[in-house]
């Protein structure tokens, strides 16, 4: 595990505010358990607000997050590379086929890839691909296989694939996304 910068930095510990969260660590995504370290007023006004503008924790992702950090953290690094040898499988395999651009996350358990190349293809049926909304649909219709329409975060012209699962799986999705993409008249 890395060091924060109130660790690598002592002379800025009181200027140093560090927030973290458990969701990728310790594969519990969903989970929405964050936490913050800093100087104490702010984390204080922190709190403040928090507690205004968001709901509590449920008490059994809480005593998650505490057996997650206090408990063996030897897993990690091990996991870090499975996911990075996953992600970097899905990058290649999206990086041959046209229409289809994708840059690494830096940390997740998605690729946020461009499917910008094949707007304005159309379907065997017709129906012109505008958007990732467009372009999920297809994916869904023709190969039966999910992927988020980038539209849900305001980026229109990408999608989002998770890798958390076996390379086998990320083959097969790869390959119809592949199969998908080449259905297209352009």
């Amino acid at each position: 595990m890395g060091v924060t910068m109130a660790q690598a930095a002592p002379v800025l510990k009181d200027r140093t505010l560090t927030i973290n969260g458990v969701s990728k660590a310790y594969a519990m995504t969903g989970w929405r358990i964050g936490y913050a370290g800093g100087p104490a007023a702010l984390v204080k006004a922190m709190v403040k607000l928090q507690s205004q503008s968001t709901s509590g924790a449920n008490a059994v992702a809480q005593a998650a997050a505490v057996a997650a950090l206090e408990g063996p953290q030897d897993f990690i690094s091990a996991n870090r590379d499975i996911f990075r040898a996953r992600r970097d499988a899905v990058i290649e395999a999206l990086g041959k086929i046209d229409g289809i651009a994708c840059e690494a996350p830096a940390g997740a358990f998605y690729v946020f890839a461009s499917c910008e190349g094949l707007f304005g293809s159309r379907t065997p049926d017709g129906r012109v691909i505008r958007n990732s909304d467009d372009w999920v649909s297809w994916v869904l219709e023709s190969q039966n296989l999910a992927v988020l329409q980038g539209s849900a975060y305001g980026v229109d012209s990408h999608f989002r694939l998770s890798f958390a699962t076996s390379m086998d799986q990320l083959a097969e999705g790869a390959r119809r996304i592949d199969a998908a993409a080449a259905a297209l008249i352009r």
